[in-house]
């Protein structure tokens, strides 16, 4: 007779289709630590970059780049990235704060290296900013924003604003073609499973 007890437990070797289509708490973890990385490179180049705009650069006597084109000009901005909403400072903190608190809690379920770097761009921007509102002049959430590069009739813009559109751009371009935060892709518009969900059903 065949002992029962000494027989393998097949149930707890096979694997749990539904499980395996779960995002992994390793994997997202993975994720964050290259997505706070990049934001720290943003975060730390941005900060620089401000310092010695403030200590180097007259407001009065703009650097020249490339002639009239290109210039170095230092102003502070009240408002959001490029001076938009410049009479909403506070509120303008306010959501940087949401920002960030947002990235880093989707961070760390993320699985596409992609939404990580986009993540990352939005994260280490938003940082580099809201530092200038916490703490610069004129007073805690309400504190102008150093901006120091003027690029032809586009408003004067900084490091932070740079990362951040980019990393928008990124983000919305990997919406666009599909590619989900869990590495994944969408359904298509007509309804029907992305690559990756035709490849689970074939398995079934």
């Amino acid at each position: 007779m065949t002992n029962e007890a000494s027989r393998p437990d097949r149930d707890a070797e096979t694997p749990d289709p539904g499980r395996a289509d779960e995002p992994s708490p390793s994997v997202g973890r993975r994720m964050l630590r290259p997505l706070l990385l990049v934001a720290l490179v943003v975060y730390v180049a941005d900060l620089v970059t401000k310092v010695l705009a403030v200590h180097y650069i007259d407001p009065a006597d703009p650097i020249s780049i490339v002639g009239d084109t290109v210039t170095l000009t230092l102003v502070r901005n009240p408002g959001a990235a490029f001076s938009m909403a410049t009479g909403m400072t506070w509120l303008l903190t306010l959501v940087a704060i949401a920002v960030v608190v947002g990235v880093v809690k989707i961070g760390r379920t993320l699985r596409s290296r992609w939404w990580a770097l986009g993540l990352a761009l939005v994260l280490g921007g938003a940082l580099g900013n809201l530092t200038d509102r916490l703490f610069r002049s004129p007073g805690p959430l309400q504190g102008h924003v150093v901006d120091f590069v003027s690029v032809g009739w586009w408003p004067v813009f900084n490091v932070a604003d740079s990362a951040i559109v980019c990393g928008a751009i990124l983000l919305v371009a990997l919406t666009v073609f599909g590619v989900e935060p869990d590495g994944g892709a969408s359904k298509g518009r007509d309804g029907a499973p992305g690559a990756d969900e035709t490849r689970k059903e074939s398995h079934q």
